[in-house]
């Protein structure tokens, strides 16, 4: 099993031009990793509405690619996201942390902790390219495949779960990210 950080520093290493948009822990951490107007930390966030930011930043802007790193409870709190994206196909990939708990609330179990299959899951919803890693190592070798092509893509990475975090504050306040973000994407 990976950690948080270590799932994350794969995918700063495979990136490419992504647009990235965390929400709650991974948002603590990303900004340490990469620091671009590229980066968006959805916080504060209602669980649950980061894949759904992201299906619209890749709707308005084809051809850029968005990342959505999203825990498994914002999943969970949300799960029509994933037919919503099989429906609308862009280029989208939703990352889902499952560290099988509530993180940045307290650390309760996620319904269904330790036996949801987000990748059946996601299949069922009509996504065809869906990719699982419960490590580093397998993490690392399939990150290009899985990051790159054509979305819309769900990574299921099973991380280790960090216990007695609160949500993190944002890298920036929101106007701040949203103006780097337009720039980012050339929007005037």
């Amino acid at each position: 099993m990976m950690t948080a950080r270590e799932a994350l520093e794969v995918l700063a290493d495979h990136r490419g031009k992504h647009v990235v948009v965390t929400t709650m822990s991974a948002a603590g951490v990303w900004p340490e990793l990469s620091d671009t107007p590229r980066d968006f930390a959805y916080l504060p966030s209602a669980m649950g509405q980061g894949p759904a930011l992201g299906l619209g930043l890749a709707l308005a802007k084809p051809g850029q690619g968005v990342v959505v790193v999203n825990g498994d409870g914002c999943t969970l709190m949300s799960l029509g996201c994933l037919v919503t994206l099989a429906n609308h196909p862009a280029d989208i990939w939703l990352i889902i942390f499952d560290n099988r708990h509530y993180e940045v609330t307290g650390g309760q179990p996620t319904a269904g902790s330790g036996h949801t299959d987000f990748a059946a899951l996601a299949r069922g919803a009509g996504i065809s390219r869906v990719y699982t890693f419960a490590d580093r190592q397998s993490w690392s070798a399939g990150a290009a495949e899985a990051l790159g092509g054509r979305g819309p893509v769900v990574i299921w990475l099973q991380i280790e779960a960090r216990m007695g975090q609160g949500t993190p504050a944002p890298p920036r306040s929101m106007e701040e990210q949203i103006a780097r973000l337009r720039q980012g994407l050339g929007v005037a």
